[in-house]
């Protein structure tokens, strides 16, 4: 089909390239897979993607780097940024830069098709929308005070420990405020959570 979805993947180690090609043809996407930033770039400046797929730690240019490179050229394309368990607070970091999304590993199939479905329904212009603050705002109303600093914390990208630290509660209590504040939001990941108080303006 001539029609198919083109997906960019970028990530500098072959197999996870394959890997994420194979699942992107099978369901019906069109993959293009680049090993560095600096490739895809050469190659996508005539056309606007529909989507990037990136790992976020390469050599040369990174992930971050590159959702503010698209950005600061203009081209309006969505950015999900797959990233290692230690590197939340770099994915938190490039949300505000302007990625759409950020997937942990190792993930299910499904988190990065669903989170490929959402970046292709959001419009470029809809991201400032103030519709989209105002439900985020409302997720976040029934949050007490605490669950609020715990999720400030997460937001701007500490670890459990140091957030149990700074307010003098034990690592376990800021685990059950984390599960508090998934469950009352309806999220089912951290990054679903962070977008959702990133689009709130915590």
């Amino acid at each position: 089909m001539a029609d198919k979805t083109v997906i960019h993947v970028i990530d500098d180690d072959a197999a996870m390239r394959d890997s994420l090609a194979f699942l992107l043809d099978v369901n019906g996407f069109r993959p293009e897979v680049f090993g560095s930033s600096n490739a895809f770039l050469a190659r996508a400046v005539s056309s606007t993607p529909a989507c990037v797929v990136s790992d976020i730690r390469m050599p040369g240019m990174n992930g971050i780097e590159l959702v503010r490179k698209l950005k600061s050229d203009g081209i309006p394309c969505p950015v999900i940024l797959i990233t290692g368990h230690g590197d939340v607070a770099l994915a938190v970091e490039a949300m505000k830069a302007g990625a759409v999304d950020f997937i942990e590993k190792p993930f299910d199939d499904a988190v990065l098709l669903g989170a490929i479905s959402s970046a292709l329904e959001v419009r470029p212009a809809d991201q400032g929308d103030n519709s989209a603050r105002k439900e985020a705002e409302a997720r976040l109303a029934e949050l007490s005070p605490r669950e609020r600093d715990v999720l400030q914390g997460l937001v701007a990208g500490k670890i459990n420990k140091v957030i149990a630290h700074e307010l003098s509660i034990s690592p376990r209590t800021v685990e059950v405020y984390r599960a508090n504040l998934m469950a009352k939001t309806g999220v089912r990941s951290v990054s679903e959570l962070m977008r959702i108080a990133l689009a709130a303006g915590l």
